[in-house]
This record gives C-alpha cells, structure tokens and sequence, in this order.
C-alpha cells in the first residue's frame, strides 16, 4: 500500500521551495503527499517585499477535519512555520495526527549564520520545543547553532560538531541529520542516533554555487525516500546526491532562474535512484 505523509509548511507562490518543491518531488517518489499550509507568500524570503498571509488559523480546521474522515498518516513532515505562535499549533497537531506515525522537523529558519527576516531572537527556542517532539531533525549548522545557543563559525572542527550534536540531542528527538557539515575538509551531511549514541557521515561533491532552497530540496527528497522504505542511511544519499545533480544541472544551464534549483529537470535521477 502506498505510504501517506502531511507536510506542514508555507507556500511560496515562485521561488522554488517548502511546499512547490515538497509535494512534486515526494509524489514523484511514489507517496501520497497530503499539505497543511502554513502560510501563503508571494516569494521565498530572499526577494525583497514579499508579501505574507499566516494561515495559522486554517490549521486546526483543516486537521479535525480529517481526524473525523479517519484519515491516517505514516509520516509528518513540518517546515518554514510563520510564526512562534504557530510553532504551538502544529505542536498540537502532531499531538493529533501521530498514531505510529514519523516525525520528520526541518526547522527552516536561518542559513549562513543568519536567522530568516521574518522571524526574530525568540523563534529557536520555540523551534527547539518542536523538535524535541520529533523522530528526525534537519537542522543545516546555522539552524543548530540557534536552537541551542551555541556560537556560529564558518571554520569549525570535529569537535565543535559533535558538542553541537550533543545539544541537540538534549532537545529530545531521537535522531538528528545536519546538513551541509563540512569535516576533514569534506562537505557532506552527519547523521546522529541519540538513542545508541553513534554517528555516520556521508560526504559528497560540493558544487561552489549557491542557490535557495536546497535545504528544502533535500528534506523533501529524505521523507520520500524513506517512506518509500529505504533505510535512513540510504534516504540520506538519495537526498543529497540528488541535490547535488540539482545544483549541478542549474550551474550548467545558461539562463536558470536565480532564485532557485532546476529541481524539475532532476525527478528523473532521483527516481532512478529510488529504483536502485
């Protein structure tokens, strides 16, 4: 039987990421995606002026609703969330909807040691409650750093890593994969198991090209995979090596949006992977 998820995030109406890339690339991969949005914006937060309408009180509605249709769920998986206050709601949510269900938390808030403009000094430690309730979290190094109070460098070692790992752990989620780690002079992504306090780290090519929404891209990419029954080692590779072509077919093209991956171009590579 087809797997189900919920993926409770914004829509930015262009710019390539949260649910514009979450819904084509998890259906792609062969799970029925359901949508709670968070939030509509005219653009990602990168373009200047974008307009914003939280959708917070769509929420529950839209989630009792379904409990009554007795609709169930094999995953949920939340991103770019408006506001702190919002961050409580789907708090509730999860609280609602999870029956043996996976928790998969992208706390999509900040990047490059910086913090998005919507959202102001408060919002990590409300972001960390949440992921404290969930299975799996996706923080990128910045993310991490603001959720537990640590400093952020760009230059870092081993150590620095795995004392940021610990933090993280004490939120209380059970396994936490960071992205775009960079150890030994490779860049790549570390996956942690709180549980049996052990470590893996996959390492790929970094193309020196930066683009938007590639974090999204690659929690996307993850819950299909592993609703799709690969393991979460597997779904890891999956998710970052199809980024990677992502990046890699968007530097090659002359005349690609800015704004974003040509992740549409890719589906096929990833797809081929979920076969292998």
């Amino acid at each position: 039987m087809m797997k189900r998820i919920v993926t409770i995030q914004d829509i930015s109406c262009l710019g390539k990421c949260s649910l514009t890339v979450a819904l084509p690339i998890i259906s792609a991969m062969g799970v029925e995606a359901a949508i709670i949005p968070t939030a509509v914006l005219s653009t990602h937060t990168m373009f200047k002026g974008f307009t914003c309408k939280d959708l917070d009180d769509q929420i529950v509605p839209i989630t009792d609703h379904w409990k009554e249709q007795g609709i169930k769920f094999d995953g949920i998986y939340t991103g770019y969330l408006a506001s702190e206050a919002q961050i409580q709601t789907v708090m509730s949510v999860i609280e609602k909807l999870k029956d043996n269900t996976v928790v998969v938390v992208d706390p999509a808030m900040a990047d490059n040691g910086k913090i998005y403009p919507a959202f102001d000094e408060a919002f990590p430690k409300e972001m960390a409650k949440l992921c404290g309730v969930a299975d799996i979290i996706l923080p990128n190094i910045t993310e991490a750093c603001f959720m537990t109070g640590t400093e952020y460098k760009e230059k870092y070692d081993e150590n620095y890593v795995f004392e940021l790992v610990k933090k993280l752990a004490a939120l209380g989620c059970k396994k936490i994969i960071i992205k775009g780690v960079v150890m030994h002079g490779n860049y790549g992504v570390l996956v942690y198991d709180c549980e049996a306090n052990t470590y893996k780290t996959y390492f790929h090519e970094k193309i020196p090209v930066g683009y938007h929404g590639t974090g999204d891209i690659f929690s996307s990419a993850f819950v299909g995979a592993l609703m799709g029954g690969k393991s979460l080692e597997d779904s890891v590779k999956i998710a970052a090596d199809y980024v990677v072509e992502c990046i890699r077919i968007t530097a090659e093209r002359e005349g690609s949006n800015w704004y974003g991956v040509d992740f549409e171009t890719a589906i096929p590579f990833l797809v081929d992977r979920m076969r292998k």
